[in-house]
């Protein structure tokens, strides 16, 4: 049998990404031999994403991208299970460089995304690359793209809230109004877009408490249009309080800038996703119980 060195450990850990030990397995189970070595640890490698697969990756980033000419814009979220690994140089890469694919190819979804090359691998490849390299799941969950005639402005809070913004007029007012949809996440960017069941939904609520207060009709209808005008203004863009300046609307801000919101998308890090919650005292005494 080969000698296993200590010079051919380091090229496979550069060749693959490895930990040392799984390098130098690798390496041993392949009689010294670097590109079985190689192979192996890539086999071994899609068996180990597959076995993260089952643990809940709820934190990650947004990757973003956004064309020269700020007409083309993409962001996309992918998950991990811890925020530390949210923040690894690879993983920031490696979500960044899914934005830009997604606004230049257009994928129809994320399953046509991860058969998508990303260099000299398809993004599914690359994932289950960095899974291995990093010891966690990582999954690309979901993208938004925008493409415009007018211009786009582009946020992104940390890593885990990104905003696209659409608009017409100064570039500043674009990037403020993308800063404000980060802090205030409107549901929808004027009134004439809220639903009629969800207003007669809230409309119902708000007759009911107006009811139960025991005020003369007229006041109670008064009540009513208040709580609905409230409720509207809590979930449209143009409605909210501008964050920079709480006594001017988003609409009135714009007005005042000569600019106008076309649109706007944006995503959140792990919304919708159930995390786990672990009781480590249970987990303690199970432990404490198994080496009894």
């Amino acid at each position: 049998m080969a000698e296993i060195t200590a010079s051919m450990v380091k090229d496979l850990r550069e060749l693959t990404g490895l930990g040392m030990m799984e390098c130098k397995r690798a390496l041993e189970e392949s009689g010294g031999d670097m590109k079985k070595a190689e192979e192996l640890l890539r086999i071994k490698s899609g068996a180990k994403a597959s076995k993260a697969a089952s643990r809940v990756a709820s934190e990650g980033a947004i990757g973003t991208y956004l064309s020269p000419d700020s007409k083309l814009g993409a962001m996309v979220e992918v998950n991990c299970e811890t925020d530390f690994v949210a923040r690894n140089p690879d993983f920031a890469a490696f979500s960044k460089a899914l934005a830009e694919l997604v606004a230049t190819a257009n994928p129809a979804d994320v399953a046509a995304l991860t058969a998508l090359a990303i260099g000299d691998k398809t993004v599914e490849e690359a994932r289950q690359a960095l899974v291995q390299k990093i010891g966690e799941n990582i999954t690309v969950r979901r993208f938004e793209r925008v493409q415009s005639a007018a211009r786009l402005a582009q946020y992104v809070h940390g890593v885990k809230i990104g905003v696209i913004v659409e608009f017409e007029g100064q570039d500043a007012v674009g990037k403020d109004v993308a800063m404000h949809v980060a802090f205030a996440k409107p549901r929808y960017l004027s009134k004439d877009q809220v639903s009629a069941d969800a207003l007669a939904g809230e409309r119902a609520i708000i007759e009911a408490r107006a009811r139960e207060s025991g005020k003369p009709p007229e006041i109670a209808a008064k009540m009513v249009e208040g709580g609905i005008n409230k409720y509207l203004g809590e979930i449209t863009l143009l409605g909210q309080p501008f964050v920079k300046d709480d006594k001017l609307t988003v609409e009135k801000m714009l007005a005042a800038a000569s600019s106008k919101v076309l649109s706007f998308r944006f995503l959140v890090v792990g919304e919708g996703i159930e995390k786990k919650q672990s009781d480590f005292a249970a987990e303690v005494a199970a432990m404490t119980k198994t080496a009894a």
